[in-house]
């Protein structure tokens, strides 16, 4: 702990204030020479003078060719927020994150696809063909002062070092002070190269001062810097001696060991990264009696609140009356094609810019026309026709095809069906294309209309037939081309109406989640917006206008195929692949057609930027409107501005430019008129967005650091009122200063989504009221998903969408801008700049925002990190909200959308669903997460004053069970007249010589060996007679043989004798390291004095290989025990009171702790009778045995019942089923096994295993329906899943869902509970229990040491199986664990039992003696405080069930929750580590296994990946995700590592401490390790 409060203590200050006060100083002096950059501090810019030092360091860097500043992606460019990024990191003292660790075959990118830049396509806009560097005279206002000083600094470190790692100076003081001198420039240049060879931890953050001048120097964790410096993976680097900077430091852990490792110094780094404290503060709030409630955010009462009056609707002007307007679109083509078949209609150009066809208005009326006619009558089924009026087609054409889709449009509109245009499907997997075909197919389309080339292209299938994608109807495909299509007789004319109510078209939408709608326009919706638009945009006949947008959809298509063809306009089609070749293409079309009117997107904008010096001969003066169809993005205005700085030259008028605000649902919302309208002027409004977070509006003045700039969408459409309207809830009308859901009603909106009513009534009907309640009007609404408000000039502003709306504790971010952050954090050299995708997810009652980027595949990990970092700090700083996750993903990984961008709502489903495959994760949930539940303070618990009357406890039966009395049960049990079970197999011997006793299958499943009972005795007494003569009585003897009759012979030898056995198993030849020092140590521990074994495992003890893991010089005496002499000993001994020790029983706990308990005869024979009394043994039975005879039951089982009861037991020793799975469930069916014992291990072996060869058992004839009973022996909590999936599998094979149950053992007590199953007539004889229940209890009641019982299927339900029917002769009590009083009924507590088969105490407990001296005698401290119980360390609960026992008795069921030892006590909250590993695993197909375990405080989460290694960081969000969900906590590390490295014991338990042993020294070689912030 003093190392901790040392390591986390300020620096010294008094040079922190002399060095801020200098700065001031040195500001005020300077300021008047300085040109102040807007919204910096003046402190952060330069002067020329360090500046030109910094280069003469690096006179060939590359930071001096100056770089091309315009190459950022121009949407969200804006050089005020990029200065605003720069001065938030300049403020943070960057905190030095653990940066996560990385198998290095994760870093070779598999994929060849990944190591292709990103296409440009998507959106990398400065990429390939565009990355001409043209320099803008805008874009850097502040050239001639250098860049503010860190940004310079920066993009000096980064660039100039040749070995692309930052450099830093490492100068630590003593003193512990930070010395800033003149020449760390210099330092650090000369450090660059070195500063490669050193782990990007230590170097990369480097901290950034605010006030330094020159670089700032990176002694910035000064204390800890001497103290607790990484230990370098060093390569060695040319020129440098590898020896640099290798210091490493010993750190004591938790427990005292000292650990020198890499990972508890990153786990020491990442606590005092948490140490910070949490912005949000927890606000107090009461723990309930069960439901631990989450953290409900309070209001801030300082937020900003909005002041304004009540907004009143805005009107439109009034839609003209046009006297030649005609009735309907039909009819416009009608006129234009008879009147004028000339005139040019559309013009298509090829990848090259050539015009490659242009489309008449006689053109399009006579092909539309042949294609009504041959959809109405030349497709058929089965003589009736195809399609009738109103029905629903598909129209699949390319983006480079204008003209075809124009002809399929109005041929649709002719032949009165209506069009759904959708995207060409290019791969049966695209992104959201499974939507589409959902969408198709609730539209009913049966047919698609596509072009030839198109179809060609499509994927088919085997019959040559386009293929079915997935999620899509069966559609017949026709092809409009030329010769397919007939011309209609003379007589039949297309029946041209006017404007009606009718579905005219359907748009497809995506929404947020992904889900896709269409949206019907009916046919007065489509006239009355090409009407509203012409107004609006002043368009006359015969007009031209470039398009350069999708003209399926939106603004593409209501200007470029509707309003065109209303007022007989020549349009130029500029296809997305031509733009991708030839940014500049629109401009050079405006330029040659004299256009008047161009529709783009900012995009298109800032591509033409990019590309722009090439060209001088341009004119742009013929445009008289230039169209932004997504002028509502914020950040828009910064391309607009940008574009007029430079086109300005070339003839473009300022007022030329008009934003526009638009949604599927609402069509144009607003637009800025052109500027022979005689309009106000554009108006921009800077925003705070701490206001905007509030939905409040606030022009910002002081805090210049995070604030949006917007532009004005101009005015409301002609005939449409608009009103802004609260986004949740009742849609109230907003005050003027709050944002809100812009709403429109008006003819020319979208009516419904085909088929949704419920989502149609919420968005196409809204009815805004006011304050009152009263309603504005009685025309619905039509909510256009914009958020925004009505500014000064009843303009229109936009500040976000609904869809990239996140609110976060209350506050809304909108996605765009947190983009825009993510992009202005220097350098941008490790992300493509267009490929951010930012969404929340929701996760514990909150929504959590996540930014997903994809990688450069020449980024190093170091630079990825230290960019992602400052990510985290930007969007901190700017957006006042922490990032929970951010992942950066492979080049060309994200699911594009169809023109270009990324598919937000796929990236988000394959981010939950965990198939984003990133190969960078940082998450922050230890930042992000404020709800948590408060920590429990643990009540003091009820003393004994809480008045025990009668057999209640605080008004509760007390919590006690026994199984039946021993004493009581008379039955013609022979072997109770002998008080020593040697005497038992002596009186065998001669009463029933030749009876087998013992049969031992091998993994071929023949017989490897057998025992009756007189070859079992006289085994015994050759080994007796080889150990009298050497050893005394009451030595301890290790028996370290492999399951078989040598350990039974030997054992029984060793009591003959007189000796102690201790059964040891032997280690594995594979794998000596790990499984000699156990012998080892349990040989030295148990202080045996010889070792009995056979001649293989002796030349193994003593073999050159042990000597690398044990000193093999100190084992005690060895014996082999496989050719004794046949000579009989002397006499027996007699050992002289029941009393003595009988044998050691040695076991590894879970939590890593060696135990041996002390057996005595009495104990051993109690035991025996016990079991003989519950499984109801005789020598008559056989049972089967798969389990390891080394401890425990499994040892009882193995080496003992069957000589006490005289049964046969079938010997099937688990580790021969890893090479035949089959062995033990065929031994059962061969010999017609009724009872039969196993481990979980073997059950999991077998169901894993065997699962999917049921049927070729069933061939081999193994039949499992003899078994009435198959326990399963363990000393933990039933695993319900295994055991029922395993009923399951097996139920093929006959074996009845009853016959499987569960044992509970432990140290104490090694057989508490058994449930053998009676099937048939003993069930009637009544001498079976019931059986096993179930109970669902509250999980969260549970961490709190309390038992609620819920219904099944409730959530946090967890299912517990009752451990077994308590055995004869054994009692059983619930005690508190603190005060040791009793508990009543259905309380959770520890298992204390009271029994003549206790263990009477621990041998040793290697390491632990004092703590468990009152295992064995505790009493209870109210009560009855006579009895003598042990403590079983197992926490359960009892409780009394509707059912009866065999003697009438109301049954009492032990449910065993856990080992105390392993309960993780987190948050004042008791776990169990199995609760988290369930959910763990559920969250992903790929997690084979899970061990959890805390290291100082922190949760550490291994997984085990079964599949690919690019699988590994998806599973870092999903752990996160589930344990935060379903535990209430934050996990700190996720380990992902190969199958088979989390270590389990013989019993199947998962040996947790090791794995935090093997993790904290670094030896499990994971795949990754990620360390949560």
């Amino acid at each position: 702990a003093e190392l901790m409060t040392h390591l986390s203590a300020p620096p010294s200050l008094s040079v922190y204030i002399t060095q801020k006060g200098y700065e001031k100083k040195r500001g005020k002096l300077l300021a008047p020479y300085i040109p102040q950059i807007q919204g910096v501090d003046p402190s952060l810019q330069i002067d020329n003078r360090i500046q030109a030092s910094s280069q003469a360091v690096h006179p060939g860097s590359k930071h001096n060719k100056s770089r091309a500043p315009n190459t950022r992606d121009e949407r969200f460019r804006s050089d005020l927020h990029t200065e605003a990024v720069q001065a938030a990191l300049a403020k943070y003292k960057e905190r030095k994150m653990p940066m996560p660790s990385k198998r290095r075959s994760v870093l070779v990118q598999s994929s060849v696809e990944a190591c292709t830049p990103p296409d440009t396509s998507s959106a990398s806009e400065d990429e390939g063909s565009l990355r001409r560097q043209g320099r803008l005279a805008t874009s850097t206002p502040y050239q001639g002062h250098g860049h503010p000083a860190v940004e310079h600094w920066f993009n000096r470190v980064i660039q100039g070092s040749s070995t692309s790692s930052s450099a830093s100076s490492t100068s630590s003081h003593p003193g512990g002070r930070s010395v800033t001198t003149t020449n760390t420039t210099a330092h650090a240049a000369l450090n660059a190269n070195a500063a490669a060879t050193v782990l990007a931890d230590l170097m990369a953050h480097t901290q950034l001062d605010n006030h330094s001048a020159a670089p700032p120097d990176v002694t910035g964790l000064l204390e800890r810097s001497s103290r607790h410096t990484e230990r370098p993976q060093v390569a060695s680097v040319r020129g440098v001696s590898r020896g640099y900077n290798h210091h490493t430091t010993v750190m004591e852990t938790a427990d005292g060991v000292p650990v020198n490792s890499r990972v508890s110094s990153k786990i020491q780094q990442l606590l005092n990264t948490l140490k910070r404290p949490k912005r949000p503060p927890l606000r107090e709030f009461f723990v309930d009696d069960f439901e631990e409630l989450l953290d409900v955010q309070e209001p801030d009462p300082n937020q900003p609140k909005p002041e304004g009056q009540q907004m009143s609707p805005l009107e439109g002007d009034h839609l003209g009356l046009v006297n030649k307007w005609p009735p309907s679109l039909p009819a416009a083509l009608q006129r234009w094609g008879t009147t004028q078949p000339k005139s040019p209609c559309l013009t298509a150009l090829d990848n090259a810019g050539k015009p490659v066809y242009t489309l008449t208005y006689g053109k399009l009326w006579t092909r539309s026309q042949k294609l009504a006619y041959t959809l109405l009558n030349k497709l058929s089924t089965r003589n009736e026709p195809l399609l009738m009026p109103g029905d629903r087609v598909a129209l699949v054409f390319p983006n480079n095809d204008p003209v075809m889709f124009m002809v399929a449009f109005y041929g649709c509109l002719l032949a009165e069906l209506v069009p759904v245009p959708i995207e060409v499907p290019l791969t049966r997997k695209d992104a959201g294309s499974q939507q589409i075909g959902f969408l198709l197919g609730s539209c009913g389309v049966t047919l698609a209309l596509t072009t030839d080339a198109c179809q060609k292209g499509l994927p088919k299938a085997q019959t040559g037939e386009v293929a079915t994608f997935k999620g899509w109807p069966r559609l017949l495909w026709f092809v409009t081309d030329g010769k397919h299509v007939v011309k209609p007789p003379k007589d039949w004319h297309p029946p041209i109406r006017e404007a009606s109510n009718d579905i005219a078209y359907i748009e497809y939408k995506t929404s947020k989640e992904g889900s896709t709608m269409g949206i019907t326009v009916s046919h007065s919706a489509m006239l009355a917006h090409c009407h509203a638009l012409t107004q609006a945009c002043c368009y006359t006949e015969a007009e031209t206008i470039t398009n350069v947008l999708d003209f399926k959809r939106e603004a593409g298509l209501w200007h470029g195929v509707l309003t065109s063809v209303m007022n007989r306009m020549h349009v130029i089609s500029i296809p997305y692949s031509l733009m991708k070749v030839n940014p500049l293409s629109w401009i050079q079309k405006v330029h040659t057609y004299k256009a008047r009117v161009a529709v783009v997107k900012s995009r298109d904008m800032h591509w033409s930027l990019l590309a722009q010096r090439d060209q001088r001969d341009i004119s742009l003066s013929s445009l008289r409107m230039l169209i932004v169809a997504d002028g509502a993005n914020p950040w828009s205005i910064s391309s607009c501005d940008a574009f007029l700085n430079v086109f300005q030259a070339r003839g473009l008028r300022p007022e030329v430019i008009c934003p526009c605000a638009s949604s599927s649902e609402a069509m144009t919302v607003a637009i800025r008129r052109p500027p022979e309208m005689g309009v106000p002027p554009p108006g921009k409004a800077v925003l705070s967005m701490g206001g905007l977070s509030h939905s409040v509006i606030r022009v910002d003045t002081e805090e210049k650091l995070s604030v949006l700039t917007v532009q004005d969408v101009g005015q409301v459409m002609p005939g449409a009122v608009v009103c802004v309207v609260r986004v949740e809830g009742t849609p109230y009308l907003c005050q003027t200063d709050e944002v809100g859901e812009i709403c429109v009603s008006s003819g020319s909106t979208g009516v419904a989504y085909y088929g949704l009513p419920g989502m149609t009534k919420n968005v196409f009907e809204t009815i805004p009221v006011m304050s009152s309640g009263v309603p504005i009007s009685d025309r619905p609404f039509t909510r256009t998903s914009l958020l925004g408000f009505v500014g000064p000039d009843n303009l229109v502003f936009v500040v976000g969408k609904m869809d990239g709306l996140m609110v976060v504790s209350g506050r809304r971010h909108n996605a765009d801008d947190v983009v825009a952050t993510a992009l202005a954090v220097e350098p941008m050299k490790f992300v493509y700049r267009g490929r951010i995708a930012v969404f929340s997810v929701s996760v514990l009652h909150d929504e959590r925002i996540v930014v997903v980027a994809e990688q450069r595949p020449d980024a190093s990990e170091e630079d990825s990190f230290q960019w992602m970092s400052r990510v985290l700090q930007a969007i901190d700083s700017i957006h006042q909200v922490g990032v929970y996750c951010l992942a950066l993903v492979p080049a060309n990984t994200l699911p594009k959308a169809p023109l270009g961008g990324i598919h937000i709502s796929e990236t988000k489903q394959r981010f939950l669903e965990g198939a984003l495959h990133p190969c960078n994760v940082l998450m922050c949930p230890h930042t992000c997460v404020t709800n948590l539940p408060k920590p429990r303070q643990k009540q003091p618990e009820v003393g004994p004053a809480s008045m025990i009357v009668g057999n209640l406890v605080a008004g509760k039966r007390i919590a006690q069970a026994c199984g039946r009395d021993v004493a009581q049960l008379e039955d013609n049990d022979q072997a109770r007249k002998f008080l020593y079970i040697q005497d038992v197999l002596q009186w065998r011997a001669q009463a029933t010589p030749d009876h087998p006793l013992f049969l031992v299958l091998n993994a071929k499943g023949t017989v490897a060996s057998t025992a009756s009972c007189l070859q079992l005795h006289k085994r015994a007494e050759r080994v007796a007679a080889a150990l009298m003569g050497r050893l005394n009585t009451g030595d301890h003897v290790a028996l370290v043989y492999p399951p078989g009759i040598d350990l039974i012979a030997t054992f029984y030898g060793c009591l003959y004798a007189g000796c102690v056995p201790v059964t040891v198993r032997p280690p594995h030849p594979q794998n000596l390291a790990t499984t000699l020092p156990t012998v080892k140590m349990i040989v030295e521990v148990s202080k045996s004095v010889c070792i009995l074994t056979t001649q293989a495992i002796m030349k193994l003890l003593k073999s050159k290989e042990a000597a690398a893991a044990v000193d093999i010089k100190s084992w005690p005496m060895v014996l082999d025990t496989d050719d004794l002499p046949r000579k009989k000993s002397p006499q027996m001994y007699k050992p002289p009171t029941p009393e003595m020790l009988a044998y050691l029983d040695f076991s590894v706990s879970t939590t890593g702790i060696l135990a041996g308990v002390k057996m005595s005869h009495a104990a051993t024979s109690a035991l025996c009778r016990s079991i003989k009394l519950q499984c109801e043994l005789y020598p008559s039975r056989q049972i089967a045995i798969c389990l390891d005879p080394y401890c425990g039951l499994g040892f009882a089982l193995w080496c003992l019942c069957s000589v006490y009861s005289g049964h046969q037991s079938i010997l099937v020793p688990p580790l021969e089923l890893e090479s035949n799975a089959s062995l033990w469930l065929a031994a059962v069916s061969q010999y017609k096994v009724r009872v039969t014992f196993c481990s979980y291990s073997v059950m999991e072996m077998c169901t894993k295993g065997l699962g999917s060869q049921t049927e070729a058992l069933r061939l081999r004839n193994v039949n499992l329906s003899c078994v009435r009973t198959c326990m399963v022996v363990a000393e933990e909590r039933p695993r319900i899943a295994l055991t029922q999936s395993f009923s399951k599998i097996f139920k093929d094979l006959g074996l009845s869902p009853r016959a499987v149950s569960t044992t509970f053992g432990c140290r104490v007590n090694v057989a508490i509970c058994l449930q053998p199953n009676r099937l048939g007539k003993l069930a009637e004889q009544g001498t079976a229990g019931p059986d096993p229940t179930t109970v669902y209890v509250d999980m969260r009641a549970l961490r709190h040491d309390r038992v609620r019982l819920v219904e099944r299927g409730s959530p946090h339900s967890l299912p517990l199986m009752e451990s077994g029917k308590i055995l004869p002769g054994v009692k059983v009590i619930i005690a508190n664990t603190e005060t040791k009083g009793p508990l009543g009924d259905s309380h959770l507590g520890e298992v204390w039992v009271s029994s003549p088969h206790n263990a009477t105490g621990y041998y040793t407990v290697y390491g632990e003696e004092a703590l468990h001296a009152d295992h064995f005698n505790t009493k209870l401290s109210f009560g009855d405080t006579q009895t003598m119980w042990a403590r079983t360390g197992y926490l359960g609960f009892l409780r009394r069930t509707e059912l009866t026992d065999a003697s009438g008795e109301r049954h009492d069921a032990l449910y065993v929750v856990g080992s105390l030892d392993e309960t993780l006590e987190l948050r004042g909250m008791r776990y169990h580590p199995i609760d988290i590993e369930t959910s763990v695993i559920r969250s992903h197909k790929s997690i084979a296994e899970c061990a959890v375990f805390t290291w100082t405080n922190l949760l550490v989460v291994v997984v085990e990946l079964e599949g690919s290694e690019q699988e590994a960081l998806d599973l870092v969000a999903l752990v996160t995700n589930v344990v935060l969900e379903e535990h209430y906590l934050i996990v700190g590390v996720v380990v992902v590592v190969d199958p088979g490295v989390i270590p389990i014991n013989s019993r199947g338990e998962k040996q947790r401490m090791h794995l935090r042993d093997g993790f904290l020294a670094d030896q499990l070689d994971p795949i990754y390790v990620a360390y949560n912030m």
